[in-house]
């Protein structure tokens, strides 16, 4: 029986839990082994913690739904009704939070190129297909969206900058997706590794959204060098590039 995270995720903070483990399997690494490329994966998130055993208890297949869970109490990103994107969706917990969330009278897709491990309720739709191409038709099909989401990252490598560098990749192209299909005044959360970078994101995210905020949710390992990017209120007309670190 499919249990809501809250209660869960209260008893976790009460018990001042500081690090959270294992990580969705990497979309680069993916998309890699679908055009029959060997990837070794080495995960640095060996075993399970408390978030692990906690969203197993409640139903979902990852605990990275804790994050997305305070994600959402504190900027209120999910409401019922809406429309939203999941990009790089496997193993499942985002999608099968965020259909929770928007009800039946929301609409959901969920695309990855590995099937989830989790069923989603009849309102929400998944499809094995690349989450990074505007060329894959099935993406629009609840278009234009309310929020679009991403918590997909690169195979940690061990090189922390070469890591950076496809993390930043990985959350521009997102963010190209979630711009090109977000209805004016929707919202965008992305995963990013903090580097050189970074300020490079930010500002692309200012560019198109009025509000953007840097959030660390307390699921996040200690020493992980993850953040997430959101973008609120989708400008109607995006500010030329040379604006992007104009005051607003």
């Amino acid at each position: 029986m499919l249990v809501f995270v809250g209660q869960a995720a209260h008893a976790l903070r009460s018990e001042h839990a500081s690090e959270a483990g294992g990580e969705r399997d990497a979309y680069a690494d993916r998309a890699q082994r679908a055009k029959g490329v060997h990837v070794k994966r080495k995960n640095p998130y060996k075993g399970q913690d408390h978030f692990t055993a906690e969203a197993k208890k409640a139903g979902y297949p990852a605990r990275s739904v804790f994050k997305l869970e305070e994600i959402d109490h504190r900027v209120r990103l999910l409401r019922q009704g809406q429309r939203v994107l999941d990009l790089g969706a496997s193993p499942g917990s985002w999608s099968l939070y965020a259909a929770q969330r928007i009800g039946a009278k929301g609409h959901l897709l969920a695309m990855d190129l590995k099937p989830l491990e989790v069923a989603l309720p009849p309102y929400a739709e998944f499809f094995i297909g690349d989450a990074l191409s505007l060329e894959t038709e099935a993406l629009s099909k609840f278009s234009p969206y309310d929020v679009v989401l991403s918590d997909m990252a690169p195979n940690t490598t061990g090189n922390r900058l070469s890591d950076q560098t496809r993390s930043f990749d990985l959350f521009m192209r997102a963010l190209d997706v979630a711009v090109a299909l977000l209805k004016p005044g929707g919202a965008f959360v992305g995963k990013i590794f903090m580097g050189e970078d970074f300020t490079l994101a930010q500002a692309a995210v200012k560019r198109h959204f009025s509000k953007e905020r840097t959030l660390r949710p307390e699921g996040v390992r200690a020493n992980s060098y993850e953040v997430f990017l959101l973008g609120e209120d989708r400008r109607a007309t995006s500010l030329p590039e040379k604006n992007a670190e104009a005051p607003r």
